[in-house]
């Protein structure tokens, strides 16, 4: 019974039951009708909510830029089908730069891992209303999670009811479209992500399981942002040993019922306080 309460159903997601996720293979994204959704949802966030462009650039009421060819891109819908969060992975050739390099620079002992393994998670956002709770940060995660969170007490949730994909304490939506962003890395033979972010963003990351480590000073870029690099075997490792049910889950491997009720029994304990 705990587990068909877990499961809900053979067609719920186990980590993000009240959403669904699509993705973009680069090369001619911009002209389909995902994209436009994608870019609509930009404009919304970055363009009138945020201010960080200027409305009037973008007569057409969606935001792109000369990345989003040559990016992966992943985004999340609500039960409504509602467009509620995207993100995007940049690739780059020899003779290309990364998004964070026009803006951020890098310590002089870094050393550039090979471009072709590379890539850079940017255009991170959700929409208003899926992060209206006091507390919720822009990327939509609870204070709860970004104060106590861990990759361990990331599990399924008992079947809650219709309508309150809002209420739940796990980042599902970042979930979601980092799992989305991780297929096609693991696909493409991507190896390290790249990213500028606020640093309460990589610490909330951190308790997802993904270690984003500095690799450049803190800049000024729309407010106070730090050039982070993950390696994804790390990251494997890392919830190896937190999680495997997550790992599993990102590997799109077969869950047990032992490791659903296993993984589940473990967080209650945790949250009592028992070894």
């Amino acid at each position: 019974m705990l587990i068909e309460a877990l499961v809900g159903g053979k067609h719920r997601d186990l980590l993000a039951p009240h959403f669904s996720f699509e993705q973009l293979r680069p090369g001619n994204v911009v002209e389909t009708d995902l994209f436009r959704q994608i870019a609509a949802l930009r404009y919304e966030v970055y363009c009138l909510e945020c201010r960080y462009l200027n409305p009037e650039d973008y007569p057409r009421q969606v935001e792109i830029d000369d990345y989003d060819e040559r990016s992966a891109h992943a985004a999340a819908r609500n039960a409504e089908r509602l467009m509620v969060g995207t993100m995007r992975l940049v690739q780059a050739t020899a003779n290309q730069r990364y998004p964070f390099e026009e803006h951020c620079t890098v310590f002089d002992d870094f050393v550039f891992p090979p471009r072709e393994q590379c890539g850079e998670v940017s255009r991170l956002v959700v929409l208003k209303s899926f992060r209206r709770r006091p507390g919720d940060s822009m990327q939509g995660i609870t204070k709860e999670f970004q104060e106590r969170g861990s990759p361990g007490a990331i599990v399924p949730a008992v079947q809650r009811k219709p309508g309150r994909e809002r209420r739940s304490n796990s980042p599902e939506i970042l979930l979601g479209l980092y799992r989305e962003i991780f297929r096609f890395s693991r696909q493409a033979g991507i190896r390290y992500w790249f990213a500028a972010m606020e640093k309460p963003l990589a610490r909330s990351l951190s308790r997802m399981g993904f270690d984003f480590n500095p690799i450049g000073p803190e800049t000024d870029y729309y407010g106070p942002v730090t050039p982070f690099m993950a390696d994804l075997e790390e990251i494997l490792a890392n919830l190896q040993r937190q999680n495997p049910l997550l790992l599993a889950w990102f590997n799109d491997r077969p869950i047990s019922p032992w490791l659903l009720f296993s993984t589940w029994m473990k967080m209650k304990f945790a949250a009592a306080g028992k070894p």
